[in-house]
């Protein structure tokens, strides 16, 4: 049960009423949504992680599944199942990255040091060198500042849910995907 209860939409402005109209329901977004003044932002945020990076979605989504294991999140991680896999992560090596395996003989060499990577920015204010290297023969300098974001995203909106027990819904799939596409596209 949440620490309190989700808002209520009908008492919001309505101009935050019809853009939370055009997000896919997710309890999480509910009690963000306590923050009026910064949840259409932190969603707008989040929708140009799926359109506008230059990092691959099923990297992406390595990134967002590591995040959610390593910060406990497992609000965020039930929801990133169906996504990752949309975006081609076998089930087995997103489960040996759900046990924090990141030396798992499924992961490949470059999944394993970007998981490691991300791992590490999870616990800890700095990287060090060898993990860095690792991770900057592979990815760019965009891409590892867009991973770093990623991180960043997800370890937030999976606070909320941990600190404010936001309960652990049935994963949506691949609406917020769509949704994210349908309103880069508006």
């Amino acid at each position: 049960m949440p620490r309190f209860p989700y808002p209520d939409r009908k008492t919001f402005p309505q101009e935050l009423q019809d853009f939370l109209a055009e997000v896919p329901e997710h309890l999480n977004f509910d009690m963000m949504s306590y923050s009026q003044s910064t949840i259409e932002s932190f969603i707008r945020q989040g929708e140009a992680q799926y359109t506008g990076l230059e990092l691959p979605p099923r990297l992406r989504e390595l990134v967002i599944v590591t995040t959610a294991a390593v910060a406990s999140a497992e609000y965020e991680f039930v929801q990133h199942v169906p996504i990752s896999e949309a975006m081609g992560m076998d089930p087995r090596i997103r489960e040996a990255i759900h046990k924090q395996d990141f030396d798992s003989s499924l992961l490949s060499a470059d999944d394993q040091a970007i998981t490691k990577f991300v791992a590490a920015v999870v616990r800890s204010p700095t990287v060090d060198d060898q993990t860095f290297a690792a991770v900057r023969k592979i990815l760019s300098n965009r891409e590892i500042v867009e991973v770093l974001q990623v991180i960043g995203f997800y370890w937030s909106f999976g606070r909320v849910a941990t600190v404010l027990e936001v309960e652990i819904e049935p994963a949506h799939g691949t609406a917020v995907i769509a949704a994210s596409k349908n309103a880069a596209t508006e």
